[in-house]
């Protein structure tokens, strides 16, 4: 019998150790340059990757917009996971050329934000994020992608690519409730004071539509039901692009990063773009349909 209890304890502390052991996603945050205020959303994310215990960040920083760009040489080959925080000047023809060899060998990456906005010309970056905004982008980009008839709907008409209302609350519909991101996520959740992103367009090459949210056009918005939260369709990388989590003037004053939902979303997203899985539970103060909720801590 003490032979069966000295196994037990013996197991249960490799168990113990096996997962303690267990290394974090090296992950890089690239930014530096952005319309919004990336001090504060590179500051959140690497708080909010890291406090979950599952990731070690690096944040890496770009010359000023109309700086020399020249030496900003990116090794990404050495992160499972890279998160775009990046809305600026084109990068080095050697760090574009990184970059894409790095999502082609099956990298991960997360599109954050105004991620999607930059480099309207280059194509393969277009592909990356599949549907971007502003910067010029017009029905040469592609078309606009929204929700219609209970599937993602492409129309070719002509305009301008990228805008959004005014920020306020507003209900996210969960459009996939089998991918491993979304699984045991409420179908319907109120997000935080944030941007809601519309007519925005560009290839379509959407992979795996998670969630979406009316653009009401007493708001401002396009009156549409606008994809925010999806997987791209790109060889072999694994890409989650989240167009929600505004940041604000500080982080103490950052609702749309704050909400709950959008850091679980980060964190599954990210698990899983570096990964292939999502190991993380729901959490008990996940959002409700009627009730918005925060972690000012990021944790």
């Amino acid at each position: 019998m003490k032979k069966i209890y000295g196994l037990i304890l013996f197991f249960g502390l490799m168990t113990v150790f096996s997962i303690s052991a267990k290394k974090p996603i090296s992950t890089l945050i690239l930014t530096g340059q952005n319309n919004h205020n990336w001090p504060v959303s590179s500051v959140a994310m690497k708080q909010i990757l890291e406090n979950s215990g599952q990731f070690q960040v690096d944040v890496l920083i770009s010359p000023e917009k109309g700086e020399d760009m020249s030496g900003f040489i990116v090794d990404f080959s050495s992160y499972k996971l890279v998160v775009l925080d990046y809305n600026g000047d084109h990068w080095p023809e050697e760090t574009k050329n990184r970059f894409i060899q790095y999502a082609k060998n099956g990298g991960g990456i997360v599109v954050y934000h105004a991620a999607d906005n930059p480099f309207p010309d280059w194509d393969e970056y277009s592909k990356i994020c599949a549907l971007g905004g502003w910067e010029g982008r017009d029905e040469k980009s592609g078309p606009y992608v929204y929700w219609k008839d209970g599937a993602l709907f492409k129309d070719m008409s002509p305009g301008t690519g990228g805008s959004h209302g005014k920020q306020h609350e507003y209900v996210l519909n969960n459009r996939n409730a089998v991918h491993p991101i979304t699984e045991g996520l409420p179908l319907q959740w109120l997000h935080a004071l944030d941007e809601l992103y519309d007519r925005m367009r560009g290839p379509g090459n959407i992979k795996d539509i998670l969630y979406t949210a009316y653009s009401d056009k007493e708001t401002g918005g396009s009156g549409r039901e606008e994809p925010l939260v999806f997987t791209v369709d790109y060889g072999k990388a694994r890409i989650f692009h989240t167009m929600i989590g505004h940041a604000g003037e500080t982080l103490e004053k950052s609702p749309a990063m704050q909400c709950v939902g959008f850091q679980e979303l980060l964190l599954r997203g990210a698990e899983w773009a570096a990964t292939g899985k999502v190991t993380r539970k729901i959490p008990a103060d996940f959002p409700t349909l009627g009730e918005s909720r925060l972690r000012k801590e990021y944790k």
